[in-house]
């Protein structure tokens, strides 16, 4: 038997435009956690959707253990026991976890001993039997729509499990996880290592590589750089390696001047769509040239704040006012005249439209005004130059570049486009969420560094992210949600991680 279980040999692909993947050889053995390394678009996704049977290779051969094979699809590839948890899951919203777990391959029975039907009971009993072996426990008959993201990704992970997978790719699957989130996953997948399965991991999370992987390979702009054990290479190694130049891990920060008040929210209470108090009573301001960051565990209303003083949600009680102005109870287009920006945290759902182009997409913000439209005609020379000048600001990578359509570009750079399209608008007030969820070290180096600009501008800008290291590098003042209420707000020099971390858990000041 090969000494590796996965053999990727000379792989070649090519799209419009790019070439996603050139001359790339990797080696994989058999019961490792080998990861794949690089920028936002660098080719890890397309690399492992080849050996998904998503894509075929323009040049190039796949081998499992030992033998050439050739996928024409994912079901050849399941055929060779290889799964994958895609980015952006695969799940129908209205099928219970039962029913997306065993579609395709549902255990049937005779109804009076004639009529093939589904059988259910027997599915639903498989699946828990299966989740709990696993540390994975979910309730089979819970419907997808319902449950929470972290949920999906076990549903995910259990679809490989059902389906006997020995080769499991993971692609960027701590990218919409919370740090607890996080920590439960590596350890469901090292335990799945010491069961005997072959993991391979596409990241560009240093932190996690050196927690969880064996062997991790580099890649930049399709081109393999480098294949190193993970124990002898270091964190600046890799990142340096990855983005082709010398990382600074330290941001440099001015001394905050701020200015007069830019946003106030005055007790304010926003309900949802169970008319359960999300947040409550919430109180605080944004000076001009401050960072108010609002640090939280997820699910505890800091979301439905940025939402509702955005206008996507409406306030139940209490007032938002911009630069002395109240903007309760006005429209989305009214408070983005009025000099709001918004990166949300559903980037594919609010942030951008998935079927324009990036041209089209970066041109929301301004298509109704002067000069991008006259006279009730568009000037799509001027959405185009727009389009490119942002491109190259925010290094956006798209393989046709303004006429990309977004829906082809990888997660990371339409996080890209929407950071650049809402920033460019140099605002009173920019309000971030999650602003650097599922970018690579250097994006999020640069995407850092528009922040401090933008604040050094004289902008107040609000921060929401559930990373604390970036929190407590960014922020000028810290304001700690619990259950939709803010239990603290200090400035940042004043308050350590540990501090924030209290507050995080609900704990409050004797």
């Amino acid at each position: 038997m090969s000494e590796y279980i996965v053999e990727m040999c000379h792989i070649t692909k090519r799209f419009p435009g790019i070439v996603a993947n050139d001359d790339v050889t990797i080696r994989i053995r058999r019961g490792e956690v080998y990861a794949l390394l690089g920028e936002n678009g660098a080719g890890k996704s397309t690399l492992m959707s080849m050996l998904f049977g998503m894509y075929e290779p323009d040049r190039g051969d796949i081998l499992i253990n030992g033998r050439k094979v050739t996928f024409h699809s994912s079901t050849d590839a399941a055929a060779e026991n290889i799964g994958m948890v895609h980015q952006h899951f695969k799940l129908v919203d209205n099928y219970t976890i039962a029913e997306n777990i065993v579609l395709g391959t549902e255990p049937m029975k005779k109804l009076l001993g004639l009529f093939p039907s589904v059988d259910m009971k027997k599915a639903n009993e498989e699946i828990s039997e299966l989740s709990k072996r696993y540390g994975l426990e979910v309730n089979p008959t819970d419907r997808i729509e319902d449950v929470p993201v972290s949920v999906r990704q076990r549903v995910e992970i259990l679809k490989m499990l059902y389906r006997k997978a020995e080769i499991m790719i993971f692609d960027e699957p701590t990218a919409v996880l919370t740090p607890q989130e996080i920590d439960f996953l590596l350890s469901i997948i090292d335990s799945l290592r010491k069961d005997g399965k072959t993991i391979i991991l596409i990241t560009h999370k240093m932190e996690e590589i050196k927690r969880i992987a064996d062997r991790c390979a580099i890649l930049r702009r399709g081109k393999l750089i480098d294949v190193r054990p993970v124990a002898d290479t270091s964190i600046q190694e890799m990142a340096n390696m990855m983005v082709g130049r010398q990382v600074n891990f330290k941001q440099d920060k001015k001394a905050a001047s701020f200015g007069e008040t830019i946003l106030s929210v005055n007790h304010m209470t926003v309900k949802n769509e169970h008319h359960f108090d999300v947040v409550k009573d919430v109180t605080f301001e944004v000076r001009k040239g401050e960072i108010f960051a609002i640090a939280g565990v997820s699910g505890n209303g800091q979301t439905e704040i940025a939402d509702a003083i955005a206008g996507l949600m409406k306030i139940s009680s209490g007032t938002v006012t911009l630069d002395g102005k109240d903007m309760t109870d006005t429209s989305i287009r009214v408070r983005a005249q009025s000099g709001i920006s918004y990166i949300p945290e559903d980037r594919q759902g609010t942030g951008v439209v998935m079927d324009f182009t990036l041209r089209d997409n970066l041109a929301l913000r301004k298509y109704y005004r002067e000069p991008f439209s006259g006279n009730g005609i568009l000037n799509f020379e001027m959405f185009k130059g727009y389009a490119d000048k942002l491109i190259e600001r925010y290094d956006i990578r798209s393989g046709e570049g303004a006429k990309t359509f977004v829906r082809s570009m990888s997660g990371g750079n339409q996080q890209k486009a929407i950071v650049g399209r809402e920033i460019e608008e140099h605002a009173k007030l920019i309000i971030f969420v999650q602003p650097t969820r599922g970018l690579d070290i250097g994006a999020i180096e640069n995407i850092h560094s528009h922040i401090l600009a933008e604040r050094d501008r004289g902008a107040a800008i609000l921060l929401i992210s559930l990373e604390l290291d970036e929190i407590m590098k960014l922020a000028d003042t810290i304001g700690v949600i619990y259950s939709g209420r803010i239990l603290k707000i200090a400035p940042a020099d004043e308050m350590s991680s540990e501090d924030v971390g209290r507050y995080m858990m609900g704990v409050k000041e004797a």
